[in-house]
C-alpha cells in the first residue's frame, strides 16, 4: 500500500521527536548496524552525525539502508546533505535543534565543524505494526 494519512500519522507520532533506531549499512558484503538519534518527517528520518565516521563512509559507497525502530522496519536511501549550519539546510536544522533539545549542545557536537553533517533516510518501503495491524508500506 502507498503511505496514506493513517500510516504517515502513526509514524509522526513516533518518530517525529528525538527517537532511537538502527540503522544498518552494508561494506564489503558485511552489515553494520548501530544506533543513532533520529526524527522522522514527511517519508524520511534526519541524523545528526560527523561526515568522517563509519556509517558515512559506508554510505557513500553504498546509499541503501535498513532501519528499525519501535514496531517499524524500513529499507530507504541515505543522503549526507552537508554541513548542519549551511543556510540550505536551515529549516531542517532547526526542526533537528528542537527535536534534539534535551541532548544537541551538550558538548557532544561541534557545530563549528564543517564535518557536522545532517544524514537524510529518505524510505522506499517498510512494515509498521499498530494495534495489531500490519502495514506494508511503499514511500
Amino acid at each position: 500500500m502507498k503511505r496514506n494519512k493513517e500510516t504517515e500519522d502513526i509514524l509522526t507520532e513516533r518518530f517525529g521527536r528525538d527517537s532511537l533506531i538502527a540503522l544498518a549499512t552494508v561494506e564489503n558484503e558485511i552489515p553494520y548496524v548501530r544506533t543513532v538519534n533520529a526524527f522522522y518527517e514527511d517519508g524520511a528520518f534526519y541524523v545528526i552525525t560527523y561526515g568522517l565516521s563509519n556509517k558515512m563512509r559506508q554510505i557513500e559507497k553504498n546509499p541503501i539502508v535498513a532501519i528499525s525502530g519501535d514496531w517499524f522496519t524500513g529499507h530507504g536511501k541515505a543522503f549526507n546533505l552537508g554541513y548542519f549550519g549551511k543556510s540550505e539546510n536551515a529549516e531542517i536544522a532547526g526542526k533537528l535543534r528542537k527535536a534534539f533539545a534535551e541532548w544537541i549542545d551538550n558538548g557532544h557536537n561541534d557545530f563549528s565543524d564543517i564535518n557536522t553533517c545532517i544524514l537524510c533516510i529518505k524510505l522506499t518501503d517498510g512494515t509498521l505494526f499498530s494495534h495489531g495491524t500490519r502495514y506494508d508500506i511503499d514511500f
